[in-house]
């Protein structure tokens, strides 16, 4: 088990849905750690040595060794600190559904959400739109059955799903003000416009999950230079 003098650092961009799961998943188990904020646009040789196969955040950096991807980091930091909370469940079972809804957040609806900013055309925007309400009503249902009437996914406290998920509130949020499109609708998915208000008032949330005045402008800048690049091309 590891330790609470360990040295931990952490790899991340202030924005980035990966780097927030990571940074809330080590408030949660009370862990310590230095936080290191990279610049997407100039990689530090510290971020390409860490991660020399996808050169991308988030890093764990625990006592001297890298651990990269999110969702493998956020499993190792519940097993290296084992202490309560748990992010994944005991029952196996429930850790395999936990599973399967925090990959359907990364497979289905961050696709969608990106699908959305990088839209080429007005209707590529709402195609790609249409295809995040379509996830998000299936985490609606997600939510009614894993939580039990709890106020998480994970019941009573943060867990892996709500970790997948809530660390892209902001973008969801960003990308409402950029193009007054609203991906989360309490109208539409009440349970989850319910739960993403407990999600970012969590203690451990607080002062990781930014404003979305942030992710729009890195948001404005990421589209420019994909237009940029496109007219190179």
């Amino acid at each position: 088990m590891a330790g609470k003098d360990d040295d931990v650092k952490v790899l991340g961009v202030v924005v980035s849905p990966f780097a927030i799961r990571v940074r809330i998943a080590l408030n949660l188990k009370g862990v310590s750690y230095e936080y290191i904020e990279e610049d997407i646009f100039n990689k530090s040789e510290l971020l390409l040595n860490s991660n020399p196969v996808h050169k991308k955040v988030p890093v764990l950096i625990h006592n001297g060794k890298p651990i990269c991807e999110s969702l493998v980091i956020v499993q190792y930091v519940d097993e290296a600190w084992a202490a309560a909370p748990s992010v994944l469940p005991a029952d196996p079972y429930d850790r395999a559904v936990a599973r399967f809804w925090a990959a359907y957040v990364d497979d289905k609806m961050f696709p969608g959400m990106a699908g959305v900013l990088f839209a080429a055309t007005e209707e590529e925007r709402a195609a790609k739109a249409e295809e995040t309400l379509a996830a998000m009503a299936q985490l609606e249902k997600a939510f009614a059955e894993c939580a039990g009437g709890k106020a998480f996914f994970g019941g009573d406290t943060i867990g892996y799903v709500d970790l997948a998920l809530g660390s892209n509130l902001h973008w969801l949020e960003a990308l409402r003000r950029m193009f007054d499109v609203a991906l989360l609708d309490a109208g539409k998915t009440p349970l989850l416009a319910a739960w993403a208000e407990r999600f970012v008032e969590a203690e451990a949330a607080k002062g990781v999950v930014p404003d979305a005045g942030v992710a729009v402008e890195l948001g404005k800048k990421l589209q420019a230079r994909a237009a940029a690049a496109s007219t190179a091309a």
